[in-house]
């Protein structure tokens, strides 16, 4: 047999073992497959990251956090693109303001939470004094700038992809990932899907990265370009209208995974 045909058979073989090996991964790691998280002693070492966009997706997301009770995790971590100002702004003063509201010892109103437990929602109410915890502020390319040209986009969306790389794993990789749906949180979702395809740094067998995903208030009838394209492969995935909850959307623009919660902004 000529050399060349037998390095191609050989190709061609590894490909046909390879092919199913790796569907079995992926479908290992889907949110179906996935085991419940672990319960966690409230004060234990817990890291948030949270997602910004611009604009809307930026002041949907802060709203929503104002009802979550951040005590639970010790370090938040907030990524926002290249260039926007005005969510590191925000993000800054969010911390300020919660700052303040836990040193005077009271958190003001209720904190109703969208957190993982154990495949529910839980709602915390709590007055009690606690430390306000350490945050970071985060900067990655824009997957596509305005007016950029689609040509260029699949080179500008790479660059965002190995830029969250190395953010989702240094120093720790983190517990929780909340989005709303900008483009760049789209990106860095897949590339911690990546992450825990290969378990870098035990990313899916320590459960870390577990993700939950916000549509945006705005959407009512149909999902977002984000939504459809990350509602099967998040954690968690809640929308804030009736009409897109679970079998709703199902064969249309959906997969039907949709988790009614409410207006939450």
């Amino acid at each position: 047999m000529p050399p060349g045909l037998s390095l191609f058979n050989a190709l061609l073989t590894l490909l046909v073992l390879a092919v199913p090996l790796l569907t079995l991964r992926l479908l290992a790691i889907l949110p179906s497959r996935r085991s419940s998280p672990q319960p966690r002693t409230r004060g234990s070492p817990t890291c948030l990251l949270i997602v910004l966009g611009s604009g809307g997706h930026t002041a949907e997301m802060l709203a929503m956090l104002r009802k979550v009770d951040l005590r639970d995790y010790t370090t938040r971590v907030w990524i926002v693109g290249e260039g926007d100002d005005f969510s590191v702004a925000q993000a800054r003063d969010f911390e300020g303001q919660l700052a303040k509201s836990l040193s005077s010892g009271v958190e003001k109103g209720s904190a109703s939470s969208i957190q993982i437990d154990g495949g529910k929602a839980s709602t915390i109410t709590s007055k009690q004094p606690k430390r306000v915890g350490d945050y970071e502020i985060k900067t990655v390319p824009r997957a596509r700038q305005i007016h950029q040209p689609l040509l260029t986009t699949p080179l500008s969306s790479l660059r965002t992809l190995l830029t969250c790389f190395p953010l989702l794993l240094y120093p720790s990789p983190p517990d929780l990932i909340l989005t709303n749906g900008p483009a760049t949180a789209t990106i860095l979702i897949f590339a911690s899907l990546l992450l825990r395809f290969f378990d870098i740094r035990g990313c899916h067998s320590k459960g870390k990265m577990r993700t939950i995903y916000v549509e945006s208030w705005a959407r009512v009838k149909r999902l977002s370009l984000s939504g459809r394209l990350l509602e099967g492969v998040v954690d968690r995935f809640v929308v804030q209208w009736e009409g897109l909850e679970g079998g709703k959307t199902r064969g249309r623009w959906g997969l039907g995974r949709g988790e009614f919660r409410g207006v939450l902004v």
